[in-house]
């Protein structure tokens, strides 16, 4: 099914998609969230990092077996709507555009901290403003001209990233910075053992692992604006899943094996201190700067997939009518406002609780994007269900070891859902996420979209 005749343009390309998609999901998880994971699991982090970014690829690679078949703007709540129900769409569209609105929040609450590294005696409130003010000019430009920039504004941070990796190598394997006296990787295991606080330790970091991967799944929304999407979107999913796991997997290595895991601070970015600690401040200096633009890029696209969705959610009746209006250049000009105007909040939240900020919104935001994922799975379950056995066999693009991987992945992140109730931080996404679902539902049955059967029964 084409998107044309809603106005949206097809103007990505597989470069554009690859790197959005990328964009979004190293940012703060990476940067900064990791802090927080590495001192509740230790070394053992990696192991969480590994099986987390195997689900990651078998929640990509279903969205992908679906947004193949019919690449639709609306994406997965498109999908929810057509093979699950109504009330399915409704809440999955509803949820994931609350989701891109804490992401947004997230992004830029770390944006504060870092910029705090440079300019301490500046208000975190002020940077968290001008940032989403920035981001939502930037996405107000055409599609094309968004991808564009999109594209060189990730590639900064996963250009960083590798040189990160190798610079880190070098001080492991060689010595670099260490009077040529190699580091080794022994401390992985000498400070505690590779499971230092158990077992249960790399469990209880789970949630703040998935919340660094969460966000992988928007390469299904740019399904509706892509060239070829039939094409595109195998390209971009295939090579974007073990790229994210080498980036995620290396960078948290590299910082282990430099220096002790409970050595690292929850205050800015463990990158920068890394390099702090090998002596190259000036490089520490550069990195703070990629971890801004990282922090950037992400929002950059939430503000993206937040449009898209309450434009897709607009036309299907889901949401009120205007935001369905497009710009002369094809851009849900009125979704993004509306979209941005939200994340505003965020600035509030800065201002009245900086020192808690980034651990609530990343607590709110893994509960409500495992809700997604959840969505995802059941529905590429339904979607399975009912296709026969040729149709099944005529899927250009099919996830992998079905029907094992989908419930798999639907099991490990139901354990991920439990172990955050054991969490401090977590536990309050216990509450606040159920709470927000209730709403959603009481607004559907307000609406009176009970009533009615499938509407458009696809979002276009």
């Amino acid at each position: 099914m084409q998107t044309e005749h809603t106005g949206l343009k097809r103007h990505l390309k597989v470069r554009h998609i690859r790197l959005m998609a990328l964009g979004s999901t190293i940012g703060v998880g990476l940067f900064l969230g990791s802090a927080s994971a590495i001192k509740i699991a230790g070394p053992s982090i990696l192991l969480g990092y590994l099986l987390a970014g195997i689900v990651a690829f078998i929640v990509l690679r279903t969205l992908g077996e679906m947004a193949v078949h019919e690449p639709v703007a609306g994406s997965f709540a498109a999908y929810a709507n057509t093979y699950v129900g109504p009330l399915a769409g409704y809440m999955v569209g509803w949820g994931y555009w609350t989701y891109w609105i804490v992401v947004g929040i997230a992004e830029v609450t770390a944006v504060g901290i870092y910029m705090g590294i440079w300019f301490p005696e500046t208000p975190q409130w002020i940077w968290a403003l001008s940032s989403i003010l920035m981001m939502g000019l930037i996405n107000l430009i055409a599609v094309k001209v968004f991808g564009e920039f999109e594209f060189w504004f990730a590639l900064i941070k996963v250009v960083a990233i590798v040189a990160m990796i190798a610079l880190g190598a070098a001080v492991i394997l060689f010595g670099f910075t260490n009077d040529w006296t190699p580091i080794g990787l022994s401390n992985l295991w000498k400070h505690g053992g590779f499971f230092p606080n158990g077992i249960s330790g790399m469990l209880l970091s789970l949630q703040m692992v998935l919340f660094a991967y969460v966000g992988i799944e928007m390469i299904g929304l740019s399904a509706g604006e892509a060239e070829n999407p039939r094409k595109t979107i195998p390209m971009a999913i295939d090579s974007l899943a073990w790229r994210i796991l080498i980036f995620y997997m290396g960078a948290i290595l590299v910082i282990l094996a430099i220096f002790p895991w409970n050595e690292v601070g929850q205050q800015g970015s463990p990158f920068v201190v890394m390099f702090e600690r090998i002596g190259l401040r000036e490089a520490a200096g550069i990195i703070n700067f990629v971890v801004i633009t990282a922090a950037l890029s992400s929002c950059n696209a939430g503000i993206f997939s937040g449009g898209r969705l309450l434009y897709a959610l607009s036309t299907n009746g889901y949401a009120p009518s205007p935001f369905a209006k497009l710009s002369k250049y094809g851009v849900p000009h009125r979704a993004v406002i509306a979209t941005v105007a939200v994340c505003m909040s965020g600035v509030v939240l800065n201002y009245f609780v900086p020192d808690k900020a980034f651990q609530y919104v990343m607590a709110a935001v893994t509960f409500i994007g495992l809700m997604v994922w959840i969505a995802i799975l059941v529905t590429q379950i339904q979607f399975r269900r009912s296709l026969t056995k040729d149709q099944v066999e005529q899927l250009g693009y099919r996830a992998p070891w079905w029907p094992y991987s989908s419930w798999f992945a639907l099991a490990f992140i139901g354990l991920v859902v439990v172990m955050m109730g054991f969490h401090e931080d977590a536990r309050i996404a216990l509450v606040l996420g159920p709470c927000l679902l209730g709403l959603y539902l009481i607004m559907f049955y307000l609406a009176g979209l009970h009533h009615k059967t499938k509407l458009n029964r696809k979002f276009q």
